[in-house]
């Protein structure tokens, strides 16, 4: 494993207890050049995971607490006249930062959850005609409340294909529950943690994904996922083709995090339910509701 990889790992994950596997997934998705989703009940420590992800890497972070009342421009900026130049002078709003929380995300209105779109595909927010280029590199965690709860809006498939990946956190095992319990505050310890790694260095693990080697036989299984999904009578509509180049890229990921240099079915298999699920919406018929029910019927796809 890469050192800054592995120190990375440790780091998080000694904040965030028993959550080894989310935290590889997520920073899956930050190697991957994707965005995440987490969706979760309040207290989990969905918040905190993002805040000490972007310390950990050594990045810019901006967080945006989504509210019924948000605004596009109060996510994205806007020009405002400034008497003394006779001119109007743009304003940058907090989606100028290399991480950026949107917490709550299924709070606020449709219209200012679309404010995101543009970002999260781009890299880049189109305001007053003009075209201005966000930060590299750019990450976007949006928490998600559950959609029983009260105040929530749904999010549009347009935006949840956005996500490279929906994570759950779920409640911490009773060890590491009982070390929270006991232990420091965790967001006290925020301030302890030191970057162990630099932007650049972080693009640079980004460029060598594309270096991890995806056999020919594995592609034809990441396809044969794709066809079963689009024909399958489980689902309304099946996966988009962004969805298998989001699936090999997040397996890509999760081998190079494991220390190699190419993936084997299992990288596929296990970053299926969290690439796939959130995308698909079972049909009238069907009981899926579960990530991992929503996946379940691809077992019926031969592994290579």
């Amino acid at each position: 494993m890469n050192p800054k990889i592995n120190a990375a790992i440790a780091q998080v994950s000694a904040i965030i207890l028993g959550k080894d596997p989310q935290v590889r997934l997520a920073l899956a998705c930050v190697l991957s050049r994707g965005h995440l989703l987490i969706e979760d009940l309040p207290g989990v420590g969905k918040t905190l995971l993002a805040h000490v992800l972007a310390a950990t890497l050594g990045l810019r972070f901006n967080r945006i607490q989504f509210t019924s009342d948000l605004l596009p421009a109060d996510i994205l900026g806007s020009a405002v006249y400034e008497r003394e130049s006779a001119e109007f002078h743009f304003h940058p709003g907090p989606i100028f930062a290399q991480v950026i929380l949107a917490d709550e995300i299924n709070r606020a209105t449709p219209k200012s959850q679309s404010a995101l779109l543009e970002a999260m595909e781009e890299h880049q927010v189109t305001i007053e005609g003009e075209t201005r280029r966000l930060p590299d590199p750019f990450f976007v965690i949006a928490t998600q409340n559950p959609s029983y709860q009260i105040g929530t809006f749904p999010l549009p498939e347009s935006q949840l294909d956005r996500f490279l990946m929906r994570i759950e956190l779920g409640y911490p095992a009773p060890d590491a529950e009982r070390q929270l319990l006991a232990g420091r505050n965790r967001r006290e310890m925020l301030a302890d943690i030191i970057p162990v790694m630099a932007p650049d260095e972080l693009r640079q693990l980004q460029r060598q994904i594309h270096e991890v080697h995806i056999a020919d036989a594995l592609l034809d299984y990441v396809q044969a996922l794709l066809t079963f999904s689009r024909e399958a009578p489980y689902y309304l509509s099946g996966l988009s083709p962004r969805a298998g180049v989001a699936l090999v890229t997040a397996a890509r990921a999760l081998a190079l995090i494991a220390g190699r240099d190419h993936v084997i079915p299992e990288d596929v298999q296990h970053v299926l339910p969290h690439v796939a699920a959130h995308r698909l919406q079972p049909s009238s018929e069907s009981r899926l509701r579960s990530a991992a029910e929503i996946v379940a019927p691809f077992r019926e796809v031969a592994i290579p």
